[in-house]
C-alpha cells in the first residue's frame, strides 16, 4: 500500500525542522464551495494537514462555536456523501493530508465498511473520532486499517494513566487535547503542560500535535515548544461565521500569521 499522506507529510515536517500546522474546518458552513475554497487557502498559506469537520447534531465535545458552525452546514442540507463529493473535487487540485472529524454514530449509520472504502477511494488518509473511548476503538481499527486509513487517538490530561497505551499503539498522529473540557478559543490553561506530556513524549511513537483552544499566532507558538504540531480550530470556524461566502480569503490570511508565528 502506498504511504499515507499524514506520515510523509509529518515526516517531511521533521526533516526541515517545522512545526506541523494543522488546521480545521466545519464542512458545508456557508456551502461545500465556500469549504472547498478556504481548504485552498490553507493549503496556499502554510497548513500542513487540514480537518474536515463532518457535521453532527449532538457535537459534544465542541464549543458553542463549532456548534453553531455545525448546525448551519445541517441547515444548509451538507451530508457525509456531499462531503466525500467535495473531498473528491479538492483532490483535483491538491495533494494535501485530509482528515474527517466526526462523531461514531455518523460512520455505523452509513455503514463502517461503506464509510473507510469511500475514504481511501475519495482521498481521505485520517480519522479522528472524539466521542469514541480507546477502549472501543476495535469497533472501527480493522476496515480503518483495511483501507489505509489512520484512525487518529487522542489523549487529554485526564488520561493520566492510560497516556502510556494510547501513546504506543497511536498511529499518524496523537492528538493531543490541550485542556479537560470541550473546544473553543481560549486565553488561559489550566494544564501542567510539562507534566502532560513528559509520558507523551516517553512512549509516543508519532509526531504529537496539541489541539483546543488555539486562538492566533502567539498562542501557537508558545504551544508547539511542547510538541511536533498544533491544531487550529474554534478560530478559523469564527472566521467562517464572521464573514460568511467571503471568508476563504481571512482564513488564508489568518493561516499565514499563524505559519509564521510557528515559523519566528
Amino acid at each position: 500500500m502506498t504511504e499515507n499522506r499524514i506520515d510523509k507529510k509529518l515526516k517531511e515536517c521533521s526533516e526541515n525542522n517545522r512545526k506541523a500546522l494543522i488546521t480545521f474546518i466545519t464542512s458545508g458552513d456557508n456551502g461545500y464551495e465556500t469549504t472547498e475554497k478556504a481548504v485552498l487557502e490553507m493549503v496556499k498559506n502554510g497548513a500542513d494537514l487540514i480537518e474536515l469537520g463532518v457535521p453532527f447534531s449532538d457535537p459534544i465535545a465542541e464549543g458553542p462555536v463549532i456548534q453553531s458552525a455545525s448546525e448551519r452546514s445541517l441547515k444548509s442540507g451538507t451530508t457525509l456523501v456531499g462531503i466525500f463529493d467535495m473531498v473528491r473535487r479538492l483532490r483535483e487540485k491538491t495533494d494535501m493530508p485530509l482528515l474527517l472529524m466526526m462523531y461514531l454514530n455518523t460512520i455505523y449509520r452509513f455503514g463502517t465498511e461503506r464509510f473507510f472504502g469511500l475514504c481511501q477511494e475519495c482521498g481521505i488518509d485520517g480519522v479522528i473520532v472524539p466521542d469514541m473511548p480507546y477502549e472501543e476503538k476495535d469497533e472501527i481499527q480493522s476496515y480503518a486499517d483495511k483501507y489505509g486509513i489512520h484512525n487518529i487517538s487522542l489523549v487529554t490530561p485526564a488520561s493520566e494513566n492510560r497516556i502510556q497505551m494510547i501513546a504506543e499503539e497511536a498511529t499518524g498522529f496523537l492528538y493531543c487535547v490541550s485542556t479537560n473540557g470541550v473546544t473553543g478559543v481560549r486565553n488561559e490553561y489550566s494544564t501542567d503542560f510539562d507534566a502532560f506530556f513528559k509520558p507523551i513524549k516517553k512512549y509516543a511513537k508519532v509526531p504529537c500535535a496539541v489541539g483546543f483552544g488555539i486562538s492566533g499566532p502567539e498562542s501557537a507558538k508558545k504551544m508547539s515548544r511542547y510538541c511536533d504540531g498544533v491544531i487550529v480550530g474554534s478560530a478559523i470556524v469564527r472566521i467562517v461565521e464572521q464573514y460568511g461566502t467571503n471568508s476563504p480569503e481571512k482564513i488564508g490570511e489568518f493561516v499565514k500569521q499563524l505559519r509564521n508565528g510557528l515559523d519566528k
